[in-house]
């Protein structure tokens, strides 16, 4: 038996070959790979021995030979195969363990060369995947070091690797040569600025117990690209399994995190926040959000953008939440929190990152594909367009606003008032409907405070225009001071207007954000 290696990544591919060895395998290698196993004692065939040509091109040719090729696709079951390969010189090859040239981490580097790029691409290794592959039933392939153990087990055991266990390594090479060729498609075609085809990797992280109800099926694939804000690569630390509303859910927590550097808190349900808040601390920011709406956070979802301490944990473990996600948790607040066997906590890299990514949302038949909504513009003064240019603390209520009506279904509005969310309307087939759940939420929670609505000086955010001036004069019944919308609408004029003989500040940002 004959096992051919040339590996990449080396880690324990001593102690594999030594162990086949042991077992009576003759060991073929090349270059580097060669020179590791005989440094380790091993008695090891060189492939130009093999092949009877020297490696040339500065390595690029050494295997693409048809005395390594016919020795892994020579059929054992077939004698014109057999004859053919005696006549030629040519003996089987029963194992090839080969993984591929680091592409990925070389283009992954800064300032990477398309030189380096190319040369980093490998052309022998996926040949010999492949031709292994194609030839399972007889020829064992080996793509990864952790297979290493399993086969020297079979090996023992029934004197080879199993046909089963052959179908399957085969199936997990063409998976790597297939990724592989993904990779180099992907950054030539950037390189020759081609975008008509798309080409996603994503691995399996979860399978879940089902999907958005208890008859769909579901799985969790997560990206090889790790970024922050992300779940895919968040460290459970307590509770059950994630479900797939919880990963949705979760999700749209951390976009909305994403947008405060001040210590802020939003508890999340059905995607949408209840409540929202900025604070002096992450006590603070809490207290204001679960106060903001006691009701809805029940069975909800909080995220924090500081480490959560024991004095915050103490006041969350009374509330049934599904998820806590922070940057971070104390041992303290762990004690606290972990008593609730089934409350998931979830520490997430919440490193400032607003590189441009992409965001994907299938369709019957298709896919959509479009930059995330990452960055918000600051709503400054100048885009002031009423006779009223100034109210009092207004300007931080309104850069408040803004950065969460673009995270609420559209159509959407949100009300606050010091930093914090009084009012939220999500998802209404009309704006004013939105505006009406918002005022009336906000109403009846400053009734609950013992406080008036109107005499408070609230500030309205809308993710896009108002289409007629209704809104405005709902939201001047309830005492909205300041209003923050992104214009461009055909009756901008009539909104103006009647901001202007309510009194309203009234900005156009310019940036709409619909989130359907």
């Amino acid at each position: 038996m004959r096992a051919l290696f040339s590996v990449s990544d080396k880690t324990g591919v001593v102690e594999f070959a030594s162990q086949l060895v042991a077992l009576g395998w003759e060991i073929i290698a090349t270059g580097g790979t060669m020179k590791l196993l005989q440094d380790a004692g091993l008695s090891v065939i060189n492939i130009s021995e093999v092949t009877g040509f020297p490696e040339i091109c500065d390595g690029r040719v050494k295997t693409l030979h048809p005395k390594v090729h016919g020795g892994l696709l020579g059929r054992r079951d077939l004698e014109s195969h057999i004859s053919q390969l005696k006549e030629n010189g040519i003996g089987f090859i029963d194992m090839v363990c080969v993984n591929l040239y680091p592409f990925r981490q070389t283009i992954a580097k800064p300032g990477v060369t398309m030189e380096d790029a190319i040369e980093n691409i490998d052309i022998g290794g996926p040949s010999m995947l492949r031709s292994a592959a194609k030839n399972w039933s007889a020829v064992t392939v080996v793509c990864s070091p952790e297979n290493y153990d399993a086969i020297i087990s079979e090996i023992r055991e029934f004197g080879d690797t199993t046909k089963e266990t052959r179908l399957r390594l085969s199936a997990e090479a063409y998976t790597h040569t297939a990724e592989y060729d993904m990779m180099i498609a992907s950054y030539m075609r950037s390189a020759a600025g081609l975008n008509e085809k798309l080409f996603l990797e994503y691995d399996l992280k979860q399978s879940l117990r089902y999907g958005e109800n208890p008859h769909q099926s579901a799985k969790f694939f997560a990206s090889a690209e790790k970024v922050p804000f992300s779940l895919a690569s968040a460290r459970q630390l307590n509770g059950k399994e994630l479900s797939y509303n919880n990963i949705q859910d979760a999700n749209a927590a951390l976009n909305i995190v994403r947008e405060f550097d001040a210590p802020f808190c939003v508890g999340l349900k059905h995607m949408n926040p209840c409540g929202a808040a900025v604070g002096t601390d992450v006590v603070d920011a809490w207290t204001k959000a679960y106060e903001a709406d006691k009701v809805s956070i029940f069975g909800g979802i909080v995220a924090v953008n500081r480490e959560v301490n024991k004095e915050v944990a103490e006041l969350m473990k009374p509330i049934f939440l599904e998820i806590i996600m922070a940057p971070s948790f104390t041992p303290e607040a762990l004690e606290v929190l972990c008593t609730k066997k089934n409350l998931r906590l979830l520490e997430v890299d919440m490193t400032r990152d607003n590189s441009p990514r992409m965001q994907y949302v299938s369709v019957n038949g298709g896919m959509l594909v479009q930059n995330q909504d990452i960055d918000t513009v600051e709503v400054t003064p100048e885009m002031c367009v009423t006779a009223a240019k100034s109210c009092e603390g207004c300007m931080s209520d309104l850069n408040f606003a803004w950065r969460i009506v673009k995270h609420i279904k559209s159509n959407a509005i949100v009300v606050v008032k010091d930093g914090v969310t009084l009012g939220v309307g999500a998802g209404q087939m009309n704006r004013i409907g939105s505006a009406e759940i918002a005022l009336k939420q906000a109403e009846a929670t400053c009734r609950e405070r013992g406080l008036d609505v109107r005499e408070i000086g609230l500030v309205m955010g809308s993710d896009a225009f108002f289409p007629f001036d209704d809104c405005v004069t709902l939201a001047d019944s309830y005492g909205v001071k300041a209003i923050a919308q992104p214009g461009g609408s055909v009756r901008d004029a009539d909104s103006i207007k009647k901001a202007d003989e309510c009194g309203i500040v009234m900005l156009f940002t310019g940036e709409r954000h619909f989130k359907h």
